[in-house]
């Protein structure tokens, strides 16, 4: 079942410049799905259309069979079923504690006292922040603060979650541990949406991907799809994962015989190599 798609949508800025053109998306539920595209490509720009925080210059957005509905009362209904984690936490986090941000959501749900408690308990518990409730936010580290606004949005217990950029600015520890996170609130049913332009967590996460580019989708598939057009993917201001991008230098620049696709992932390449050893 579609979660989340887009129907031809354009978007264009009040001077006139065309974010988003034409964009056809879809979310199938349960599903991790990837979209990828350097920095300016409109990623975030159609991220905000998901929840109704902006409204297409023409097209439209479909939520659960349901196109987006952009009065008040729809609006906060499409708000609490997809909830959305900014590229910088710090856009997210604006209360005096790590406790009041994350009840914020639930308590505007109009939630009684205890259960807006539970939730909050639970969702710092779910990102390991538990401890930090009376901590300011500015006061926490940059994975800290990506995991409290995260918590903040499990709190107002989503179907979909859509995350910008998620492992922005994080040490690859604090990337490792995000990762986790979201593919353990998959594997429960929640449908993840995340951009990113780090092309290697995208073999491994994701069942479909989608390329962006000056605000147009140009490519979509699975992982395999999407990287075996190589010169789709350079074209667009990406790289291969760096797995194929070895496969490809041993094949063209020592000609052993790793053919297209290449293999994106460590176990892939293992399983090729033993492949070719044992042949």
């Amino acid at each position: 079942m579609k979660v989340i798609e887009t129907k031809d949508i354009t978007y264009e800025y009040p001077d006139g410049t065309k974010a988003l053109e034409k964009v056809n998306f879809m979310a199938e539920e349960g599903k991790i799905v990837a979209l990828l595209g350097p920095n300016g490509a409109g990623k975030s720009t159609l991220f905000l259309h998901f929840n109704g925080i902006l409204r297409p210059s023409s097209g439209a957005v479909v939520i659960d069979g349901e196109n987006v509905n952009y009065n008040k009362k729809e609006l906060m209904k499409i708000r609490q079923k997809v909830g959305i984690v900014f590229q910088n936490p710090d856009d997210q986090l604006f209360a005096p504690t790590v406790v009041e941000d994350v009840a914020f959501g639930p308590m505007n749900m109009g939630l009684p006292k205890d259960e807006v408690e539970s939730r909050v308990k639970e969702a710092l518990s779910r990102v390991g922040m538990e401890g930090f409730e009376k901590k300011p936010p500015h006061h926490l580290s940059g994975g800290q603060k990506k995991r409290v606004a995260i918590a903040g949005i499990l709190a107002m217990k989503p179907k979909i979650m859509v995350l910008d950029e998620p492992t922005s600015g994080l040490d690859p520890k604090g990337a490792s541990q995000i990762l986790r996170l979201l593919y353990q609130l998959n594997t429960e049913g929640m449908t993840i949406v995340i951009s990113t332009h780090d092309v290697d967590l995208v073999p491994i996460y994701a069942s479909k991907v989608y390329i962006i580019s000056e605000g147009k989708i140009i490519k979509q598939g699975t992982a395999s799809e999407v990287f075996e057009d190589v010169k789709t993917i350079r074209g667009a201001n990406l790289r291969l994962p760096r797995i194929a991008h070895l496969m490809e230098i041993l094949e063209k620049e020592d000609k052993l015989p790793f053919d297209k696709p290449y293999p994106l992932t460590i176990g892939g390449a293992r399983k090729r190599i033993l492949k070719e050893f044992d042949e």
